[in-house]
């Protein structure tokens, strides 16, 4: 009875081991190697419908035996929980916003550099070329491997009461972030009080005042519904962040280099199709919250870029210095 005891208190106070008892760990079966890939979006975001072809590409590219179990709309826990998951190896795969992964990699804090990329292609240089390559290794030091990056686009912010055309118009208005460092000092930067609050809590917290607005790409403005209170859309885009495709070093680590192969060869398909499905939800999203009475807004970004000047200058002292020299030399690049 003690032992019972024992082991039902552990179960409780640890949710990650009831997840692991309940779900088991991704592994060898009797057909072949079953990998879980968990996250939080809906079944209509362009990154689930990439991962679910990214699992029928690699079921066929192995010959079925290797497939790709996904649980969506947060099933398995927060991102915080399915990153500790993925570190003691009970989960194989997931996303993650870059800025969740700033704590295990420094470089990571690149992407809330308010302004850091020129354009769209400067970006997509980056990501696919050495420093983007550097960063998704980095994290293999705790227990994760990165698997490649998705489009999410640039951030922008949507309030509740009032237009943002100036970043004067952010002036002490409280703006939900992550809890990110950088992305509270580069909302501060321009005026606003940065207020750290879980995307499952933000919908209630725009509806009851907590916050009086947040910032994010156009297609999650739309599919989490927050334009319903917040009806004021500014696109000033001031960062880029990618979701990261992340697996358990573990896990990885125990695949043959022939499924690994697989693996990488699925990852880099779903990679193109996510990113052609971006563009699509993109305009959809836009069209469809302006439908809705959204007010859309389309500032001059050259004021919240100068407003960021001196944030950006901290930023190139700091021990981020060399990796964004590195960025800056990518510009003129063609």
């Amino acid at each position: 009875m003690i032992r019972k005891n024992f082991v039902l208190a552990v179960l409780l106070c640890s949710p990650i081991l009831v997840m692991l008892l309940v779900f088991g760990r991704s592994g060898e079966t009797a057909t072949g190697v079953t990998l879980k890939l968990a996250h939080g979006l809906s079944a209509e975001h362009p990154v689930h419908r990439a991962m679910v072809h990214m699992s029928e590409r690699l079921f066929t590219l192995s010959g079925g035996s290797m497939r790709i179990d996904i649980y969506l709309n947060g099933q398995l826990g927060s991102e915080r929980e399915l990153l500790e998951m993925l570190q003691i190896g009970a989960l194989a795969m997931t996303k993650v916003s870059a800025i969740s992964l700033e704590g295990f990699s420094a470089d990571m804090k690149l992407f809330s550099i308010p302004y850091i990329f020129e354009d769209s292609a400067h970006y997509w240089r980056v990501l696919n070329g050495e420093i983007g390559t550097r960063m998704l290794d980095s994290i293999r030091k705790v227990r994760l491997q990165g698997l490649g990056y998705y489009d999410a686009g640039s951030r922008s912010f949507y309030m509740t009461d009032s237009a943002v055309k100036t970043p004067a118009d952010l002036e002490s208005k409280k703006v939900r972030v992550l809890p990110s460092r950088t992305s509270i000092e580069m909302v501060e930067s321009l005026g606003a009080a940065a207020t750290p609050i879980s995307w499952g809590e933000l919908y209630t917290a725009l509806q009851q005042g907590v916050v009086d607005g947040a910032e994010n790409n156009p297609p999650s403005y739309y599919l989490s519904k927050h334009y319903e209170t917040a009806r004021y859309y500014t696109l000033d885009e001031h960062t880029s962040v990618p979701d990261v495709l992340i697996m358990s070093r573990e896990i990885y680590d125990g695949l043959t280099m022939q499924q690994r192969t697989w693996l990488q060869q699925a990852v880099a398909e779903s990679i193109v199709l996510q990113r052609a499905l971006w563009v699509t939800a993109e305009k959809t999203a836009l069209e469809a919250v302006q439908a809705a009475g959204v007010e859309i807004i389309y500032p001059d970004k050259q004021l919240f870029r100068d407003a960021v000047l001196d944030l950006q200058a901290t930023f190139a002292q700091s021990p981020l210095g060399p990796v964004i020299r590195q960025v800056k030399a990518l510009e003129a690049d063609e």
